[in-house]
């Protein structure tokens, strides 16, 4: 086993060198986790709206239910989107089982409850702030839960960016669904899995490297965006 300063000092030159495989593996590790982000975004921000402003009957179970997804175990997730793509499940026939397809659907069914009961939250507090002057505007539930999004669009930036945080660090559910195949379904994370069992330790250390610089990267975007649009709009 090689000392820790030389696969520390190799790791960080695989990291540095752009090396082919690993940018295309890095390359797919972007490409499904920003998929999944913003189809989780779209689909459960609406949804934490109108638990926020809506009342209706089982909203209070609703609320508990995305809450406990939220810590819902990513392989029981990967084991259930394998059961409805397998040939023998209801989504067979589509040929998505190992594909980064599969991917992007098992991390957008793992980060959605986030993504929803964090919104929730953001704009029930919204809510309560501005309800009455929305009321006396005549505006709806529908209409007051629309524009608290665009309104909390700042704050909900930190919504989608747990969300993302979530779906590039996985790893049991993208290697049940996805097959870890080299080449089509191989990440980050299932790589470092994969190099640190057979002994590679400065790929998956490099690998390591780039996926803490990539989210690194990718909130300080997000804070900067954010900062700039407050300035412009207020």
């Amino acid at each position: 086993m090689q000392e820790i300063p030389t696969t520390l000092s190799l790791a960080w030159e695989l990291a540095g060198q752009g090396d082919g495989r690993v940018l295309s593996i890095v390359a797919l590790s972007l490409r499904v986790s920003l998929s999944a982000t913003v189809l989780a975004c779209v689909i459960g921000m609406p949804i934490g709206a109108l638990l926020a402003v809506g009342r209706f009957p089982g909203r209070h179970g609703l609320i508990v239910l995305f809450n406990g997804m939220m810590g819902f175990p990513p392989v029981v997730m990967g084991l259930l989107v394998y059961l409805l793509l397998s040939r023998a499940g209801p989504l067979g026939n589509y040929g998505l089982l190992f594909s980064p397809a599969a991917m992007v659907i098992a991390q957008t069914l793992l980060i959605t409850p986030i993504i929803a009961a964090l919104s929730r939250q953001v704009i029930e507090d919204s809510w309560r702030e501005y309800r009455e002057q929305l009321r006396s505007l005549g505006a709806s539930r529908l209409r007051s839960g629309m524009t608290l999004l665009w309104d909390g669009r700042f704050s909900l930036t930190t919504v989608s960016l747990a969300g993302f945080g979530r779906a590039i660090a996985e790893v049991g559910a993208v290697m049940i669904v996805g097959g870890n195949i080299d080449g089509v379904t191989r990440v980050m994370t299932t790589t470092i899995a994969l190099e640190t069992s057979k002994g590679d330790l400065p790929l998956a250390l490099a690998l390591g490297i780039i996926l803490i610089t990539v989210v690194l990267a990718v909130n300080v975007a997000a804070f900067l965006l954010r900062q700039w649009a407050e300035r412009r709009w207020g």
